[in-house]
């Protein structure tokens, strides 16, 4: 494995064990050159200054609408002709899929791990297992969509597996001391981002990734259950629990949380 320019390329004929949509693990040859590093950092620290406002004051929706990054509409006739030339063999056609929609996939699994070289891990994990399972996709939704459903599979992953080590963010509630009582918005945004997700770094993955999709995300219930495989009934329980589990975590830095 490379990083020529800041992208991540896989060397020629490089094999990936990668389990695919239908449990089997594998060996494949993962198409060659493949770009997939992306750290959309300032977006994203924008958000959480937003997020931890509503952390520590209320804990109750998610963020407007209005923070979600825009992207220009690929029409899906565009994608199912790549994908259709991915599946015959075409690794330039899978390239084209992967440069559109890297982007969008590397800021969905920053949420999940802020080091550098993991999150270039799961980013070519997600695309290897798309790859993978290329004949799965139906053309029903976007493919976008599919991506980022397979993105949070493979970051839920991941923070289950740093559970089962027993590993947490570091995280101190005294932090939580330096904030200032009446807004967060004059916080510098970097540190107001390492903040929440070092604090939702304490909940199990299960309340992590509903709070996420729910409030960094900005997922509305259908669409978190979409992204989970959950029902929406699950989605509303989930969500009050993992609430209820963060406004015990404020209660110990003495803060009210209504």
């Amino acid at each position: 494995m490379s990083i020529i320019g800041g992208v991540l390329s896989p060397p020629s004929g490089e094999k990936k064990t990668i389990v695919n949509q239908a449990g089997d693990t594998v060996k494949a040859t993962y198409p060659i050159n493949t770009a997939i590093a992306i750290y959309p950092e300032s977006t994203i620290n924008l958000q959480a200054v937003r997020l931890l406002n509503e952390l520590v004051y209320a804990v109750k929706k998610p963020l407007l609408s209005s923070t979600k990054s825009r992207t220009i509409a690929v029409p899906m006739a565009v994608d199912l002709e790549d994908i259709r030339q991915s599946r015959d063999g075409d690794s330039e056609a899978y390239r084209r899929l992967i440069e559109r929609y890297q982007r969008q996939i590397g800021k969905i699994l920053w949420r999940f791990s802020r080091d550098r070289r993991i999150h270039e891990e799961l980013v070519q994990d997600v695309f290897v297992e798309a790859y993978l399972s290329l004949d799965r996709y139906h053309g029903k939704a976007p493919f976008v969509h599919w991506l980022s459903r397979i993105a949070t599979r493979v970051g839920y992953g991941y923070w289950k597996q740093k559970a089962r080590q027993k590993k947490k963010e570091n995280f101190s509630l005294t932090e939580w001391d330096q904030l200032p009582d009446d807004s967060v918005e004059r916080m510098d945004p970097s540190h107001a981002a390492e903040l929440v997700y070092k604090l939702l770094g304490q909940l199990p993955p299960r309340d992590r990734l509903v709070l996420t999709l729910r409030y960094l995300e900005d997922c509305d219930v259908a669409e978190t259950a979409q992204r989970i495989g959950w029902t929406k009934s699950m989605v509303k329980v989930q969500t009050w629990r993992a609430r209820n589990k963060l406004r015990n975590l404020f209660k110990q830095t003495g803060r009210e949380i209504k």
